[in-house]
């Protein structure tokens, strides 16, 4: 017994249509008569259309099956087709190799984006729009330092860092800088009680000495009990 494995068999161009489709496409090459050939092609686009109803009425989905079809017999079917026959030039085009960036962050916990604006900054001036852009950029480093770190850095250390990023292109109020302060408050952890526990109330009676009173007069009434009785 032959036993026919799937490496055996030639590549399928298109797997989502299966082997079977691959199979009739692969029948309609060996038709002799053309006009015989474009009919059976049209019962096998039929077929292929029937792989996907909910799509059969789009404009465009005839003419992709046409050219799946092409494909599938790796662009050697010659039938009357409706619509323009693809080239394997337009449908095996490569696609362009994506460079990877090779861009090195000095400081990461801040990320790149910090030293691009200051490095535009320095490059446009403008005295007031600076000292309010680099307040704003140090309130932002001190923020993501924080969520790095999960502590605030010394101010210090965040002139120090925007001098360096900026190659001592910007002038720096620091007096101003010393005094900035995070937006974003340590969130502090909630003390909630446990789950099903009930609170205890104390009785009236065993609250110390605000209750003595009240036992005096219950010891009273309870000798007078005791005497009538007697």
């Amino acid at each position: 017994m032959k036993k026919n494995y799937n490496y055996t068999r030639r590549k399928l161009y298109l797997p989502e249509y299966g082997r079977h489709i691959h199979e009739m496409v692969d029948t309609l090459l060996e038709i002799e008569d053309r006009a015989e050939r474009t009919r059976q092609a049209k019962a096998v686009i039929a077929v292929m259309g029937n792989l996907n109803p909910l799509l059969r009425d789009t404009a465009d989905f005839a003419h992709k099956l046409w050219d799946h079809l092409f494909i599938m017999s790796d662009f050697q079917l010659d039938v009357d087709s409706p619509y323009p026959l693809p080239s394997r030039q337009d449908v095996m085009v490569q696609p362009r190799r994506m460079e990877y960036p090779q861009s090195r962050i000095a400081f990461k916990h801040y990320g790149k984006y910090v030293a691009r604006m200051l490095k535009l900054i320095s490059e446009e001036g403008g005295e007031f729009s600076t000292a309010r852009a680099v307040d704003n950029i140090a309130r932002f480093m001190r923020a993501k330092s924080y969520e790095y770190n999960h502590e605030h850095p010394n101010n210090e250390i965040i002139i120090k860092d925007i001098k360096q990023m900026a190659e001592n292109g910007i002038e720096l109020d620091e007096v101003a800088l010393n005094n900035i302060r995070t937006d974003y408050k340590q969130t502090l952890t909630q003390q909630h009680p446990q789950k099903g526990g009930k609170r205890i109330q104390q009785h009236p009676q065993k609250q110390g000495k605000n209750n003595r009173p009240m036992q005096m007069k219950n010891r009273q009434k309870n000798n007078q009990r005791y005497n009538t009785q007697k």
